[in-house]
C-alpha cells in the first residue's frame, strides 16, 4: 500500500442541519489532512436527508478551500446522471481553482432510487452509455484542437486524474481497458472483490493516463479506546445502512448498545456481510485487522470510510486509523 484516503458522505446527523453537516466534514477533512491522508473524497448520492454531498462538485469546492494539501475529489461522480460536458466544466473550473488537487472519480449507479433518477435526467436512454460517456469526458479534459466543435473552458488541457470506480467486475474491465486508475467499493459490497482486482490487474491496458494498473479498495474503519466502544459507534452505520435497505433511508441515527433490537434478524446478517471489509475495534484491533485485509488484496491505495454519529467520536476514529494506517505504508 503505497498511500492512504478517506471517502466522507457528508451524513447528517437527526440533530443537526445540513449546514452543521458541511462544517462537520470540513472539520473531519482538515483533520485527515494533519494526518497525512493523501485524498478526500465526497460521493454523490441524492435523495436522501442523511446526505449532504448531493452537489459533489459544489462541496469539493468547499473542502478544497479549507485545506492546502490534500487532493479532493469525488468517489464518485454518478456520470448518468449528468452531460459529460458539464461535468468537464465543472471539475475543470475546480482544477483552475486548486491545480494539481482535483480527483475525478466516476460511477455507473445513478446513486438513486429510480424515480429521482428520472427526476435527475429527465429523459432516460435506453442501453449502457456510460463507457462511451467516459471516452467523451476524457477528450473533453484532454489537449484538443481549435478546430473542435464542442470545448470545455474551463476543463480543456486541465488532465483532470479521472478513475473508475465500480463493485463489479464491469468498472474493473472498463478501467483496465482505458487505462484508468480503478476504486472498488468493498466497504459495501465486498463479493467481487478479488475478482475484479484480478481482472483489473492482469487485463489492464496502460495508456496515455497510466503506465501500470493502480487499484483502490474501500475499507469501512471505526476506532474507540475499546472494542465494545467501537461497535457500539459502529452501529449507527449498520442501522442506517439497513434502512438504506429496506427503503427507508434517513438522518444518522444515534449509537445503540443492542443493534440486534433496532434492526431485523435477516437485514443484519446482510448488513454485516456487505460490511464485512471493516476494522472495528480498538487500536490493536483495527491495526491488526487493516493489517490482514491489506496482505491478502495487496491494494496500492486504501480509501477508508465510517459513518459515526458524533463529530469527536469520528475525529478520534480518524486518528486511530491513521496511526495503523501509515504503519502499513511500504516504499513505492
Amino acid at each position: 500500500m503505497k498511500q492512504f484516503s478517506i471517502l466522507d458522505l457528508a451524513p447528517v446527523t437527526e440533530e443537526q442541519s445540513m449546514s452543521q453537516a458541511i462544517a462537520a466534514s470540513v472539520s473531519l477533512a482538515q483533520h485527515a489532512e494533519n494526518l497525512g491522508f493523501h485524498r478526500f473524497w465526497l460521493a454523490e448520492h441524492h435523495n436522501i436527508a442523511g446526505i449532504a454531498s448531493a452537489a459533489t462538485a459544489v462541496l469539493i469546492g468547499h473542502i478544497a478551500a479549507a485545506t492546502k494539501t490534500m487532493r479532493i475529489g469525488s468517489g464518485g461522480i454518478m456520470l448518468p446522471n449528468h452531460a459529460p460536458l458539464v461535468v468537464a466544466e465543472q471539475f475543470g473550473t475546480l482544477a483552475a481553482m486548486y491545480p494539481n488537487r482535483i480527483d475525478l472519480g466516476l460511477g455507473r449507479a445513478p446513486g438513486s432510487d429510480m424515480d429521482t433518477a428520472r427526476a435527475l435526467r429527465r429523459n432516460m436512454q435506453a442501453g449502457d452509455q456510460f463507457p462511451d460517456d467516459v471516452v467523451e469526458l476524457l477528450h473533453l479534459l484532454g489537449d484538443n484542437p481549435d478546430t473542435a466543435k464542442i470545448r470545455a473552458f474551463p476543463g480543456e488541457g486541465s488532465h483532470v486524474p479521472v478513475w473508475i470506480l465500480g463493485s463489479s467486475l464491469f468498472g474493473a474491465q472498463l478501467a483496465a481497458h482505458l487505462g484508468l486508475p480503478y476504486a472498488f467499493a468493498s466497504h459495501f459490497a465486498p463479493a467481487q472483490l478479488e475478482q475484479a482486482l484480478h481482472i483489473y490487474r492482469t487485463t489492464f491496458r496502460p495508456s496515455q493516463w497510466l503506465d501500470a494498473p493502480y487499484a483502490m479498495m474501500a475499507v469501512g474503519v471505526v476506532g474507540a479506546e475499546t472494542d465494545e466502544e467501537a461497535h457500539y459507534l459502529h452501529s449507527t452505520q449498520l442501522m442506517s445502512f439497513a434502512n438504506v435497505i429496506q427503503g427507508t433511508p434517513g438522518k444518522l441515527r444515534k449509537p445503540e448498545r443492542d443493534v440486534e433490537a433496532h434492526i431485523p434478524a435477516q437485514i443484519l446478517a446482510h448488513v454485516k456481510n456487505a460490511m464485512s471489509v471493516s476494522a472495528v475495534g480498538n487500536p490493536d484491533t483495527v491495526q491488526r485487522r487493516l493489517s490482514q485485509i491489506i496482505k491478502q488484496h495487496q491494494p496500492d491505495e486504501v480509501i477508508m470510510t465510517s459513518m459515526i454519529h458524533d463529530l469527536p467520536a469520528r475525529l478520534s476514529s480518524l486518528t486511530i486509523a491513521a496511526a495503523a494506517l501509515s504503519s502499513l505504508v511500504t516504499a513505492e
